[in-house]
């Protein structure tokens, strides 16, 4: 029999969990592709390019994410606010909304962790790999669409795991500005049930079986996209 407290709240546990899913992914698919591009810009032979990039990754990875998160919610939140033009524009029902403060918060900090990640992978790439695609009349373009980057990836699999995990843990940070995910529903359940621990409980356990699927993910992508793996079968 599942708890009476749980009945009453399924309703929004599983919107809360929804909206935990939703900002994980958005952050996700943004901040790799901005990781990507952090990653090429850090490896630029532009001087300009490279060190905007550093000076990017350096100032996301060296303050905490919540002091990020409170910058961008009440900071620029507030900032927009003031504005009548900006109030009675499209936009701001988005830009009132917690939601997409914490999504661009996690994108930027995906695309300045992982960017570095992408950055090493890049570097340890072998230079007879890259040889080999200039012989066979690869420009420098398709060299690394079709083997720099792809060769990257397969190498940072087990690392990228890690970091998407470490990203569904900062999700959790969505409810310290009024955004209801699963931690925020559970709040909700703590404090009008009262009850403690039991709602803590098993938002832990979904965040558990979130990593192992995850992890799962991750794993069989790596099964099945190295080569090696593949022709030793």
């Amino acid at each position: 029999m599942m708890p009476t407290w749980m009945l009453e709240y399924v309703g929004l546990l599983l919107n809360g969990l929804k909206t935990t899913i939703s900002i994980l992914l958005i952050a996700s698919v943004f901040g790799f592709a901005l990781a990507i591009l952090t990653a090429l810009a850090r490896l630029s032979r532009n001087r300009l390019l490279a060190h905007a990039s550093l000076g990017y990754t350096s100032v996301i990875r060296g303050t905490p994410l919540l002091i990020q998160i409170y910058i961008f919610y009440y900071g620029l939140g507030s900032l927009f606010a003031q504005f009548p033009w900006v109030r009675g524009s499209i936009f701001w029902p988005y830009l009132r909304d917690g939601y997409w403060y914490i999504v661009f918060a996690l994108v930027l900090s995906v695309g300045a962790y992982v960017g570095e990640v992408v950055r090493g992978g890049l570097m340890a790439v072998p230079k007879g790999e890259m040889e080999a695609a200039s012989a066979f009349g690869m420009t420098p373009r398709q060299t690394l669409l079709r083997v720099r980057l792809p060769r990257a990836l397969r190498l940072l699999l087990p690392t990228l795991a890690g970091e998407s995990v470490m990203l569904l843990k900062s999700t959790a940070l969505a409810s310290t500005i009024a955004v209801i995910d699963l931690l925020g529903a559970a709040n909700v359940v703590r404090a009008q049930t009262f009850q403690i621990y039991q709602p803590l409980l098993l938002v832990a356990l979904i965040y558990v079986c979130l990593t192992f699927i995850i992890e799962g993910l991750f794993a069989l992508g790596e099964r099945r996209g190295t080569p090696l793996r593949r022709s030793l079968k």
